[in-house]
């Protein structure tokens, strides 16, 4: 898909080799399930998108929505603002390269992460293993 809007419920879900760029979509449970693709220049309002996603890439887009990502593996984002609470829990092998993370709150619970992120973020809770950085963070949280 290219330069195209969508509105959708479970959008795509347990589709594979996607390919977007420029696309503007708003909905919720966006791309669940879905295995190698890719999405370019794309912004997103969405709510648990992403969820059991493998071998994806998001570079340079605006992905908002409460609980992104959940039990994805092998997920890069580069160059992406991500928008939302509770984004990339119990995620394997994920990777966020200069990202800015805004309003994001109790990010990378239990999950695989390397991270370079470009602006401050709320709060990081209890993640497995892996780096972080980020210019300031608000709360670090251990349970």
């Amino acid at each position: 898909m290219e330069d195209c809007t969508a509105e959708s419920e479970y959008f795509m879900m347990r589709s594979y080799h996607l390919a977007f760029r420029k696309v503007r979509m708003k909905g919720k449970y966006s791309f669940q399930y879905i295995t190698d693709s890719v999405f370019e220049d794309c912004v997103f309002d969405t709510k648990d998108a992403f969820w059991h996603a493998k071998n994806i890439t998001v570079r340079n887009s605006v992905v908002k929505g409460e609980y992104l990502a959940w039990y994805s593996e092998n997920i890069t984002f580069e160059n992406c603002k991500i928008i939302g609470t509770q984004p990339l829990c119990y995620c394997r092998n994920l990777r966020l390269i200069n990202c800015e993370m805004i309003e994001t709150d109790l990010s990378f619970e239990r999950s695989e992460v390397e991270a370079t992120l470009t602006a401050p973020i709320v709060s990081i809770k209890n993640p497995l293993l892996g780096h972080i950085y980020v210019p300031a963070v608000g709360e670090i949280l251990k349970v």
